[in-house]
């Protein structure tokens, strides 16, 4: 067995075995593979795609490409989510604490952020004190203690996954499903969750523009995690405008604090009631309406909001902050963005709200460049919202005295039809 006759089979569209899979990933992870071949199979994979067995051979031996964390310690079925990423997506905020209220084990590994805004970890890093840089042993004894944890994610997770992503990046092989599946669920499987609930974005601010693409996407990664052995369901949910009211690390803190709190906003509410029920049907095996009632219980009496509280002082976090945001880092200025015209807002387009924030310094154009916190946006208006010239739409925070970028951005961002 040799790479090049596996390139020239997937090229010629026949399916790989799971041997040939595995001779290939093991060659991705050891070095003895060059990127140059690596990167013409990667090619020959987005021109004849993958079949349900090759994307499920490739997610499992990725996952296995490096440390399966073993969460056997703790008991129960662990429940994670994962977003494909989207404007303001903030639910794991909301919706591991309403699990965790309601029974559900959460023992989530995430990352940092590229791109609009940062990544779960560094949203929660934004609240004084806490760390996300937990040892495996505090972090199941943590779960175990609260019935919560969301640490980073180690280098040792899937490395095969990180080298054949950091090379689809720049050879033009992003776009297939089959790859973007088994990316996805190779580090879901590595993590060691038994049920994973994924929430597939789709609309312009989402990676998946379409809802085929979309469930496209959902049945392949379904597919490759029940196949290594997982319990997975997946939601499709819109990202045409940004999910809630508020762009930004510190910001999404805050509003999802708010809705902790009972204060929300609808479009996110749902999102977040959604995944929640998901992931407690899963993990407590009872019908998704029960789940519901549950999810929806634990978020309005509180019981929620306390287990956020208790993650945040568990992980050394200054949980005052959920009473005083003041307590997070403040942005040097504020600056209002207003209607060039009266009408009904039709549309907030999520990409340009996202690309606008990221420019402001709430997100990263580079993998090492700083985030501001306190940067981002908080929409003022919603869609049917009745606009005069004048009225405030958006709040800008930022540190930068000039945001030009930004504001010509959202110039392109709104939409109305006159009332």
């Amino acid at each position: 067995m040799n790479i090049i006759e596996i390139i020239e089979k997937k090229r010629d569209g026949y399916a790989l075995s799971h041997e040939e899979i595995k001779f290939f990933v093991d060659g991705v992870t050891d070095g003895s593979i060059p990127d140059y071949q690596i990167s013409s199979l990667l090619m020959a994979i987005v021109l004849n795609s993958m079949d349900d067995a090759e994307t499920a051979s490739l997610t499992y031996e990725m996952a296995h490409s490096g440390h399966v964390q073993d969460l056997s310690m703790i008991s129960g079925l662990k429940a994670d989510k994962h977003s494909t990423g989207g404007v303001g997506d903030k639910t794991s905020l909301v919706c591991v604490p309403v699990a965790a209220a309601c029974g559900v084990p959460v023992a989530k590994l995430s990352g940092r952020g590229l791109g609009h805004t940062g990544g779960t970890i560094d949203k929660l890093e934004s609240i004084p004190g806490f760390s996300a840089d937990v040892s495996m042993s505090d972090f199941i004894d943590t779960v175990n203690k609260i019935g919560l944890c969301i640490a980073s994610s180690t280098a040792e997770l899937a490395p095969a996954d990180k080298k054949l992503y950091a090379l689809r990046d720049v050879t033009g092989t992003v776009q297939s499903i089959p790859l973007i599946a088994s990316s996805i669920m190779s580090k879901k499987i590595a993590t060691g969750s038994d049920c994973i609930v994924l929430d597939v974005k789709t609309g312009s601010g989402a990676f998946m523009k379409t809802k085929a693409d979309a469930e496209s996407l959902a049945s392949a990664m379904i597919k490759a995690g029940e196949a290594a052995g997982k319990k997975v369901s997946a939601i499709i949910s819109d990202m045409n405008v940004p999910l809630g009211k508020n762009i930004g690390n510190s910001l999404e803190v805050i509003e999802a604090i708010d809705a902790l709190k009972g204060t929300y906003d609808k479009h996110f509410f749902d999102t977040c009631i959604k995944l929640s029920s998901e992931m407690v049907s899963l993990s407590l095996n009872i019908e998704k309406s029960d789940a519901e009632k549950k999810c929806v219980d634990a978020l309005l009496s509180g019981k929620a909001l306390s287990k956020f509280e208790d993650m945040i002082r568990a992980q050394g976090g200054n949980s005052d902050v959920v009473n005083d945001y003041s307590l997070f880092k403040q942005p040097l200025y504020t600056y209002e963005y207003k209607a060039k015209k009266s009408g009904v807002v039709t549309g907030i387009d999520a990409l340009a709200c996202g690309k606008a924030s990221c420019l402001l310094g709430a997100g990263r154009l580079t993998k090492t460049s700083p985030i501001d916190m306190s940067a981002g946006i908080k929409l003022n208006v919603s869609l049917g919202d009745i606009v005069s010239k004048g009225d405030i739409l958006a709040y800008l925070y930022s540190d930068k005295s000039d945001i030009s970028d930004s504001l010509n951005i959202l110039n392109s961002a709104y939409t109305f039809e006159k009332g």
